[in-house]
């Protein structure tokens, strides 16, 4: 499934995020969106997810729009993991991981079996599996990040908006699920598009680059032709330079 932008402009506080956005993040991409803080990642995450509205344009999941369908119906299609989790209740990490299947479930229907055993594969992803019982309260941040986004996982959406899933991740866990994310995209064909700052990891684990430089300013595509050394030092306004490693590019500020 095509999640595309049409036209989309896009502002908060006076600021620009972009201004007529053009992309489409198509069946089996990985996309990153990078830029430096402050600058709207997480408001356009939002703005993709449905959650909050554009000065003018259009979202679409292949040829419908967004604002057609109600959230339950979005929240079949489209995942998302916000920057910051929350949860106001005392619940355990077996409410929490379980409530990722509420839009696939009839009303007032209890979850099914595939429902159970979807939730549990997706904690062993994350590598939470045996934690079932512990109270949301409980866990470290970065456990708590591993939950989210097996909440997100457990959703099972086609299409997948990411904002800062490393966050409070120590460098094995980023690894293992940037790599499960792009593998979700190679063998299962979802789209997936998310906020990083590491530009190592993008290049890594991302096919597709949205660079948002401020000002409304953006380029978007594959991401091979957007990461020179002229274009991150420019979006990030500080020198950036690469090595080259057993064949790999690798970024650092200079």
């Amino acid at each position: 499934m095509d999640l595309r932008a049409e036209n989309l402009t896009l502002t908060i506080g006076g600021k620009v995020v972009v201004h007529q956005l053009n992309i489409t993040a198509s069946k089996g991409q990985c996309w990153a969106v990078l830029g430096r803080n402050g600058v709207g990642k997480t408001t356009l995450i939002r703005c993709l997810a449905g959650l909050d509205k554009p000065d003018s344009g259009a979202i679409h999941l292949d040829d419908i729009a967004l604002t057609s369908l109600s959230r339950r119906q979005v929240a079949k299609h489209l995942g998302v993991l916000f920057q910051q989790g929350g949860n106001a209740f005392p619940s355990t990490v077996w409410e929490t991981i379980v409530s990722g299947r509420y839009p696939h479930l009839p009303a007032w229907q209890p979850d099914t079996k595939q429902d159970r055993a979807i939730a549990h594969r997706a904690l062993r992803v994350v590598e939470l599996d045996g934690y079932e019982e512990r109270v949301m309260a409980t866990l470290s941040g970065g456990e708590r990040r591993r939950l989210d986004l097996a909440v997100v996982l457990t959703q099972d959406p086609v299409v997948f908006l990411l904002d800062e899933p490393a966050n409070h991740l120590d460098l094995r866990y980023q690894i293992l699920l940037l790599q499960h994310m792009r593998q979700l995209a190679d063998e299962r064909g979802k789209t997936i598009l998310m906020a990083l700052h590491d530009m190592n990891l993008a290049a890594r684990f991302c096919d597709h680059a949205l660079l948002l430089y401020g000002s409304g300013r953006y380029d978007g595509g594959p991401l091979g032709p957007l990461f020179r050394s002229e274009q991150l030092t420019e979006l990030y306004d500080y020198p950036v330079r690469s090595v080259v490693h057993d064949g790999r590019c690798y970024w650092f500020p200079s």
